[in-house]
C-alpha cells in the first residue's frame, strides 16, 4: 500500500482580491500581469482575457482553487485603459460586409467592418483601422477604417506604426478638432486688464531652427548696471484647455507630444500648439510668468509669479544666438550676453550643489524631402542651449518651492513633483568596477560625493572613444524620473524641490502645475484626490514616447546606413551579450549587431558579465564596451530595424582595436 500524500496544497486566498497591471501576452497566447504589492506576476489564461490586448492595463481578480507551482492565476474583470485602439491590416472585403486582419505576432481577433465604415479601402488594402465598439457577447469587435495607407511609401507606414505600436493616435478625433477651431482667437480687453501687462518689454524666444511650437520666452529689463528684472514666460494653455473637455480629456489621453526623426505628433492639434498658444513674435499672448530681479551673477534678490500678457520683439535660433555669443555682434547682443553670463553663473552653482553634468549631445539626422536620411547631424549642447536651460530650470524650480510652502490643512499642496532618486547600488557598484578599467574613480561615500565623481569622470572622458558608452552605462545606473506627488528631490540635478512647469504646449503635467498655481495665487485651494493617478499616467505615457522615439530613431539608422553595406568603419562596443554585441559607429551614431557566431572559426567566446566583455577561450582575444574597434556593414534590415556588423581583421588575423585618443 502506498504512502499517503500528506502535503496540502496551495491554496489561493478565499476573499476576492484584485489588483491593476499592464498584461503581457506571448507569442504563444499566454498572458501574464504585473502588478504593484505582489512579488510575482499573475498568470493569465487566454479563456480569461476578457477582450483584452497585449499592453492594455487591466484589473484582475486573483482566481479561487489551486495555486500552480506556487504561480498565482488570474482573470481580467475589466479593461482599464486600452493601450492601443488603433491598428495596421489588411481587410478583406466581402459583399455584404469586411473583416480587418491585424498585423501583430500577439493574439488579436480580426474587426468586423460594416461596409460604410471602409472609408474608400478596397479589398487587399493595407489599412490603419480602430475599434468602434465590442459589445458583450461578441467574439471580435467592430471597427472602422480611418486611412489607407501607401505601401510603397515603407518608412511612412513604419513610423504610423511605431506610433500606433506605442498607444499613440496618428489623426486628433473630428470632435477634438472641432473643439480646438471654435475657440476665440481674440483677446479680451478685460483678460488683458486681469494680468500683468509686460508687452513693451523687450521679449524674445530662443528655439531649435525648425520648431512651430515656442512655450517659452525670456524678458530683458535693465534696472541698474548690475541688477535687471528677467521674466520666463510660459504659454498659458490652461486659459484655452478648459478642464475635463473634450480638447483637454484627449489631451490627457496622450500626455505628451511625440519627436520622431521625420515628424512631431503634437499632444494639442495645431490650432493651439503652433497658434493660440505659441509664443510667435510680434503676437500678443497669455502666458504663466516668474519674473526675477537678478544680479550679473544669477543670484535672485525677489521674485514675482503669476499672469501676465507679453509681446516676443524676435524668434532666435539656437545657431543664430551663438553666433552672437561667439562674435559679441548681432541683434540684442549687449542682452543676450549678459544673459549668457548669469546662465553660466547659475550652472557652476547647479554643480557645485551636486548636479550631475551628462551631455546634451543629440544626434539629429538630415533628411530630404521624402524623409529619407541623408546625412547624420550630431549637436553638442552649447551656451545657448545652456542659456535657455538655465533659465526654464529656475523656473521650474522656483514654482516648486512656491507651491511646495502653501498647505491645505497641515499638509503641503499637493504637485506633480518631477523626481528623481539617488543611484541604486546594485547598479552603481558594477559601474563604478567598469569605469575604472579605464581609470577613472569613484567615491561613493555618499550621494554628493557620487554626483562629483561622475562630473570628474565625464569632463575627463570628452573627446574619448569610450565617452558615449560611459555617459550611456552612467544614465543607465541612475533610477528614472518620474511624476509623483511625493517629493523625494531630483538627484541629477541637485534640487530638493522640483516639477515640469515651462513646457504645457507638449507635456500634461505642465498643464496640471499650471491649475495647481492658478489655485494658489487665487487664494482658493482645490485638491485633485486622483492627481498621484494622474502623475502615473504621465509618466506611462512619457515611457510610451521614449520607446516610440527610440524606435523611430533605430529606423532612420538602418535606412541610412543601407548605402553602406559592404564598407567598413571605425566603431565603438556599446553592448555586450553571451551572443554577441552591440556596437556604434563613430562617425554616424549608428549601432549594429556583431554575432559571436561571426568569430567561431576563431575562438569560443563567453560572456563575462562582470566585466561587461566578450573574451575568447583560446586567444585570450576580449572585447568589452567602450572597446574602439573597426567594423564592417553587412546587412540592413528595415522591417525588424536592425544593423548587422562584423568585426574586421587585421593582417595577423585579430579583430582590429583602435587606439583611445582624443578626436
Amino acid at each position: 500500500m502506498g504512502r499517503k500524500n500528506n502535503k496540502k496544497k496551495k491554496q489561493a486566498p478565499k476573499s476576492i482580491q484584485e489588483y491593476v497591471g499592464a498584461i503581457e501576452i506571448t507569442r504563444s497566447g499566454m498572458g501574464f500581469v504585473v502588478v504593484n504589492g505582489l512579488d510575482q506576476d499573475v498568470i493569465v489564461k487566454p479563456q480569461h482575457f476578457n477582450r483584452a490586448f497585449h499592453g492594455d492595463t487591466v484589473r484582475i481578480e486573483i482566481l479561487r482553487g489551486d495555486v500552480r507551482a506556487g504561480r498565482l492565476q488570474g482573470k481580467v474583470s475589466r479593461i482599464v485603459n486600452r493601450k492601443q485602439k488603433q491598428f495596421v491590416g489588411i481587410v478583406e472585403v466581402n459583399k455584404d460586409f469586411a473583416f480587418f486582419i491585424p498585423d501583430s505576432d500577439k493574439p488579436i481577433p480580426d474587426f468586423f467592418i460594416p461596409l460604410y465604415a471602409l472609408n474608400g479601402a478596397k479589398d487587399g488594402d493595407r489599412v490603419i483601422a480602430q475599434i468602434v465598439d465590442w459589445e458583450e457577447g461578441d467574439k471580435r469587435p467592430k471597427g472602422e477604417v480611418i486611412e489607407c495607407v501607401n505601401e510603397r511609401n515603407h518608412a511612412d507606414l513604419s513610423m504610423k506604426d511605431i506610433l500606433i505600436q506605442n498607444g499613440f493616435l496618428i489623426h486628433f478625433p473630428e470632435d477634438v478638432l472641432e473643439s480646438a477651431q471654435r475657440i476665440p482667437q481674440a483677446i479680451t480687453k478685460s483678460e488683458i486688464a486681469a494680468r500683468k501687462d509686460m508687452r513693451s518689454t523687450l521679449t524674445i524666444t530662443i528655439d531649435p531652427e525648425d520648431a512651430k511650437d515656442f512655450d517659452d520666452a525670456i524678458s530683458f529689463h535693465r534696472l541698474d548696471p548690475n541688477h535687471f528684472e528677467i521674466g520666463v514666460h510660459i504659454a498659458d494653455v490652461s486659459h484655452y484647455l478648459e478642464e475635463n473637455s473634450v480638447l483637454d480629456q484627449h489631451a490627457y489621453e496622450r500626455a505628451t507630444s511625440v519627436y520622431l526623426p521625420d515628424r512631431v505628433v503634437p499632444m494639442l492639434p495645431e490650432e493651439l500648439s503652433n497658434g493660440l498658444c505659441s509664443l510667435r513674435p510680434h503676437e500678443e499672448k497669455l502666458c504663466y510668468s516668474c519674473v526675477f530681479s537678478m544680479d550679473r551673477q544669477g543670484n535672485v534678490s525677489d521674485v514675482w509669479i503669476g499672469k501676465t500678457v507679453i509681446k516676443s520683439n524676435h524668434r532666435f535660433t539656437y545657431e543664430e544666438v551663438q553666433q552672437i555669443l561667439d562674435t559679441e555682434v548681432g541683434l540684442y547682443d549687449k542682452e543676450l550676453i549678459t544673459l549668457n553670463t548669469m546662465a553660466q553663473h547659475m550652472r557652476k552653482k547647479r554643480m557645485r550643489m551636486g548636479a550631475i553634468n551628462f551631455s546634451s549631445q543629440e544626434v539629429r539626422f538630415k533628411l530630404d524631402d521624402q524623409g529619407r536620411p541623408i546625412g547624420v547631424v550630431i549637436r553638442e549642447g552649447n551656451a545657448s542651449h545652456q542659456l535657455i536651460e538655465e533659465f526654464m530650470l529656475l523656473a521650474n524650480r522656483t514654482v516648486a518651492e512656491f507651491i511646495g510652502k502653501h498647505k491645505v490643512g497641515n499638509k503641503p499642496m499637493p504637485l506633480p513633483y518631477r523626481v528623481h532618486d539617488q543611484p541604486d547600488e546594485d547598479r552603481l557598484i558594477p559601474f563604478v568596477e567598469f569605469a575604472r578599467k579605464y581609470g577613472y574613480t569613484f567615491n561613493t561615500q555618499t550621494p554628493e560625493q557620487i554626483a562629483s565623481s561622475f562630473n570628474t569622470m565625464l569632463q575627463k572622458v570628452q573627446g574619448l572613444p569610450e565617452q558615449r558608452v560611459l555617459e550611456q552605462m552612467g544614465i543607465r545606473t541612475m533610477a528614472k524620473a518620474t511624476y509623483t506627488t511625493k517629493n523625494i528631490g531630483h538627484y541629477g540635478l541637485g534640487f530638493e524641490s522640483y516639477c515640469h512647469f515651462t513646457s504645457p504646449i507638449r507635456r500634461y503635467p505642465d498643464v496640471l502645475v499650471h491649475r495647481i498655481l492658478s489655485t494658489v495665487l487665487s487664494g482658493a485651494f482645490e485638491v485633485d484626490k486622483k492627481l498621484e493617478s494622474k502623475c502615473q499616467h504621465c509618466s506611462e505615457r512619457e515611457r510610451s514616447a521614449m520607446e516610440a522615439e527610440r524606435a523611430g530613431n533605430k529606423y532612420k539608422q538602418v535606412q541610412y546606413m543601407s548605402q553602406f553595406v559592404g564598407e567598413e568603419f571605425n566603431a565603438v562596443v556599446c553592448g555586450v551579450a553571451s551572443f554577441g554585441c552591440w556596437a556604434e559607429t563613430i562617425d554616424h551614431k549608428c549601432e549594429g549587431f556583431i554575432s559571436a557566431t561571426s568569430l567561431l572559426d576563431y575562438d569560443d567566446f563567453i560572456f563575462h558579465e562582470h566585466e561587461y566583455a566578450l573574451i575568447g577561450k583560446r586567444s585570450a582575444w576580449a572585447f568589452r564596451i567602450g572597446d574602439a574597434i573597426r567594423i564592417k556593414v553587412i546587412a540592413a534590415n528595415l522591417d525588424k530595424r536592425q544593423l548587422d556588423y562584423e568585426w574586421i581583421l587585421d593582417p595577423d588575423g585579430i579583430p582590429t582595436k583602435l587606439k583611445r585618443t582624443k578626436k
